[in-house]
Parts: structure tokens; sequence; C-alpha cells
């Protein structure tokens, strides 16, 4: 069982994902139990960002109910490797900076065909990585290193305090996909003598267990070839975060 601030962020994101479905090739599910966990690995992982290998779970298929509601007209059937089925638990395969972390470590490549699979070594079909206090939106060498991704790549972008010395960065372009609620109440601080301000301060998804204040979150996936892949969030039955209000407007 997820958190709740969590549940209602990807039941969120699950509404943008029907509501846009048009223009996306691809559909991929993740667990929220997964995504809980990557936040964690995240945040005890400061300062570095993190890569993360996932694979399918061929005991997980997609109900085919859930398909045919987010699948829109531009879907396209064998676009990547582990379609259909449910990302499995996800494994930290390497951290570091920007560059260094699409470099997988000798212990996790079996050196058969190294070069040709790429940096990762070609060990899991799926791959994730962090943007600390940074919009998920790919650098060059995050799409160059999904060249070699037989499934999608993702990348989560987290937006945190306390920061460090490095506050958010979101001076980028690209298309971006916020994960939260879509009302978060504005936080208030005290200051001095029990008087109450309005805090300039942004306002707080929720606390992660390190203690970091959560303030936004961004997850966007993509294949190889540059398309936009779709995402849901899916309970530990399969089902999309937001089902029942997904059924009942429909």
């Amino acid at each position: 069982m997820v958190d709740g601030w969590l549940a209602q962020a990807m039941s969120a994101y699950n509404a943008d994902s029907l509501a846009n479905k048009e223009g996306y090739r691809g559909l991929v599910m993740m667990p929220g139990e997964t995504l809980e966990q990557i936040l964690h690995w995240t945040l005890e992982s400061l300062p570095d960002e993190i890569l993360i290998g996932l694979d399918a779970d061929n005991n997980r298929p997609h109900h085919q109910e859930v398909d045919d509601m987010f699948e829109g007209d531009d879907h396209e059937d064998g676009l990547f490797a582990g379609e259909g089925y449910i990302l499995g638990e996800a494994t930290i395969v390497n951290r570091g900076d920007s560059f260094s972390v699409h470099h997988v470590p000798e212990e996790w490549t079996d050196g058969i065909f190294s070069e040709s699979r790429g940096p990762r070594g070609g060990r899991f079909v799926h791959w994730l990585h962090t943007h600390p206090n940074a919009v998920a939106v790919p650098s060059r060498q995050d799409a160059d290193a999904a060249q070699y991704t037989l499934g999608v790549d993702m990348i989560l972008g987290i937006e945190f305090s306390p920061s460090g010395p490095f506050g958010w960065y979101d001076d980028t372009d690209g298309v971006r996909r916020k994960l939260q609620p879509e009302e978060v109440a504005p936080v208030r601080q005290k200051r001095g003598w029990g008087r109450w301000r309005n805090s300039p301060e942004k306002s707080v998804l929720g606390v992660a267990p390190t203690g970091h204040s959560i303030h936004g979150l961004e997850l966007i996936s993509f294949h190889r070839s540059g398309t936009a892949v779709n995402v849901v969030f899916v309970d530990e039955k399969g089902y999309p975060y937001g089902w029942e209000n997904f059924q009942s407007s429909n």
C-alpha cells in the first residue's frame, strides 16, 4: 500500500495519460509500489542520479479493458520489447552524474557483445534514471544511451527540499508530465511569536522516509526512436490508480 499523497498523485497522472492518449504510439504500466521504492532510493542517493533497470513481469499481462481505455488511435503494437506486460521489480544498477550514470558497472554485464549493447550492456529491457531537482526532460546523453534500449527509457524528475547546494533547475525546453494532484494546499510557515505568514515556499506533496519534503514529481517515457510512450500507474491488482473514476466518466 503506497502513501496516500502518492496514490493521489498517480491518479492525477493517470487522468492526464487518459485525456492525452492520442498521439502516443506505446503504453507502459508501472506498479505504484515500484515508483515509491524508486523515490526512496533517489533521495537516499543524493546528490547523485541513479540508474534503474526493469524487466517486464511475464506473470502480469495488462488487463485488456485497461489497454482498450488507454490506447489511442496512434497506438502501434510491437513497438518495443516487453510490451503488454506490467513492469517488474526495480533494481539499482548505477549512481553518478548525468554522464557516468549511464555506464553500467562490470558486475552488471556479462562481457559478451557489450560494445554492441552500448554503455548499459543491455542487461535489462527497460531503464529509468533520475533527475534530482531537475525536470524530466532528456539530455543529449540520455538520448544517446536510449539508442540501445530494447524497451523504453524513463526519466523521473524530483523537486525536493532541503536541496543542498543545488536548487530546482527547469531552464530547459521539452514536454513535461507532472506527477502530482491537481490541487495542492499552499504551505504556511510560522515566523516568530506564533505568527503565521503566507509563505512563498512551494507546496509539499508529501514527506519521504529520508525526511525530505517533496514539492513536485515529473515522469516521461520514450522509445529510442524519439517517440513518446504513455505511462499508467497501476495497483497490486493491475488496475490504474483512479480506475473507478475513469470507468464512471466513460
